[in-house]
């Protein structure tokens, strides 16, 4: 695992984007921020594109297949695992199963553009498998925590008002675990405030890149 100094900056201002592509997989507590990490790679990094994952719930309204998600029937979805056709996928709830079609990962890298994704820590251990049996998918992925204090975290998931009381709990205890899991990490960020975070996760990109452009990737 691995920590990094926070770049002065900007983002875009870097000459060197968009070369040696990167796969950056997230994972950390709800109410760590990752997805708006993802979202603002995407928005501010040139040549970055999100991993459009894959569903069995139905769209919500304005939600566009192959945009937001790749949505299945849970038959369709089925057909998919049996033919190995997901890096990763996991029942969320016990309600919908999500996951990532080994496609929507490697024809992108291969094509030479940057990726980003954030799943659960289960996920994560999926895509390390995976790499093990892909030359493509372990030159180019990194794994990112992004760690929150279990105190802070509650007080976050308290502020933003979305979830009762028991939904809380159930997150601070799904989350305990998930930080247990931290060290796994290749790099992890204390997250602190939204531009700090995005600040760490740009020098963990610059630092991938260099690593794959060593490689010769």
């Amino acid at each position: 695992m691995t920590g990094l100094m926070r770049s002065p900056f900007p983002a875009s201002s870097d000459p060197a984007a968009g070369e040696a592509p990167v796969l950056l997989v997230l994972a950390g507590p709800a109410g760590s921020g990752k997805t708006t990490l993802c979202e603002r790679m995407v928005r501010e990094i040139p040549g970055f594109s999100r991993v459009i994952t894959t569903t069995t719930r139905p769209p919500r309204p304005g939600e566009v297949d192959g945009v937001h998600y790749h949505f299945l029937s849970p038959a369709q979805f089925d057909e998919r695992v049996a033919a190995g056709a997901f890096l990763e996928w996991a029942w969320v709830h016990q309600r919908h199963r999500y996951g990532t079609l080994a496609s929507s990962v490697l024809e992108p890298l291969a094509a030479g553009r940057s990726l980003v994704i954030n799943v659960d820590v289960q996920g994560v251990g999926n895509f390390r498998r995976a790499a093990a049996a892909s030359p493509l998918l372990r030159r180019h992925l990194a794994t990112v925590f992004i760690n929150v204090p279990l105190g802070e975290l509650r007080e976050r998931l308290v502020q933003r008002g979305q979830d009762s009381a028991v939904e809380i709990e159930r997150r601070l205890g799904t989350a305990e675990r998930e930080l247990a899991e931290a060290g796994s990490f290749d790099y992890r960020i204390e997250s602190r405030s939204r531009d700090e975070d995005f600040a760490a996760l740009v020098d963990v990109w610059r630092a991938v890149r260099a690593r794959v452009a060593a490689s010769g990737g």
